[in-house]
């Protein structure tokens, strides 16, 4: 089965293209403008593996936690493919995805997307001597603080963390055991999307409701401009 898989969710944008389970190849940039490099990124990946996009036998994509914009790109990117050439598409947990890039480390892997004011988007996930992961939280908004307060009855465990707020939640957690992430795998990998997409489509029992107009983003919070509107209707409000 080829996979083309993506991820917009933070800074850093990637799309591979995965057979079963073996890379074929991988694109990744550090970008804030990921609606000019996704496309050119998917183009350049087709080119060099020599097929086109109805050779695609599955899309899948991040649908959130992460960036609103980037995540509507993704998805919106996706969809218009998936549509065109009726193929099955699938979403997945950003969060699931880049746990899955750690899959055979020794320890708990905590992905942590930057979601602003000292907080994060994260879940934690247990590593399997298989080289699978272990689901044990749902992906949640939370503070760093209480990021630290939820992994205390993992003092005595290592922790992995990996994402965009790698730096700003490791050096807080100095008192923890913490493994140390190689550097490549600090950053998003579309890699892991298709990882996580294969394992939701073999999952999946009717696979015919896998499709573009399914597809929709998973936001954890409202956006900035729809809190900005609920904070300016209460102003007004209370000026009456």
């Amino acid at each position: 089965m080829k996979i083309l898989s993506l991820d917009t969710s933070a800074k850093t944008a990637t799309a591979a293209l995965v057979s079963d389970s073996e890379l074929v190849a991988e694109y990744s940039i550090l970008t804030t403008t990921h609606s000019t490099t996704l496309l050119p990124m998917i183009e350049s990946i087709f080119k060099l593996a020599g097929i086109k996009a109805e050779d695609v036998d599955l899309y899948a994509v991040t649908v959130g936690p992460g960036s609103f914009t980037g995540i509507r790109i993704g998805v919106s990117t996706v969809k218009g493919l998936a549509f065109a050439y009726n193929t099955p598409c699938v979403g997945v947990s950003a969060l699931s995805a880049m746990a899955e890039n750690l899959g055979g480390l020794d320890g708990i892997i905590v992905p942590v997307i930057d979601a602003r004011r000292d907080m994060v988007y994260t879940a934690l996930f247990r590593s399997l001597p298989d080289g699978s992961v272990e689901r044990l939280t749902e992906d949640m908004q939370i503070s760093i603080d209480e990021l630290f307060e939820l992994l205390g009855e993992y003092r005595d465990t290592r922790i992995y963390f990996t994402g965009d707020a790698y730096t700003k939640v490791s050096e807080r957690f100095s008192n923890h055991e913490q493994g140390i992430t190689p550097v490549k795998l600090r950053a998003q990998s579309a890699y892991g999307v298709a990882s996580a997409g294969l394992k939701l489509w073999n999952n999946t029992e009717d696979k015919s409701a896998l499709t573009a107009a399914a597809l929709m983003p998973v936001y954890l919070r409202k956006s900035q401009a729809e809190r900005e509107r609920e904070e300016r209707l209460a102003a007004e409000n209370n000026i009456q």
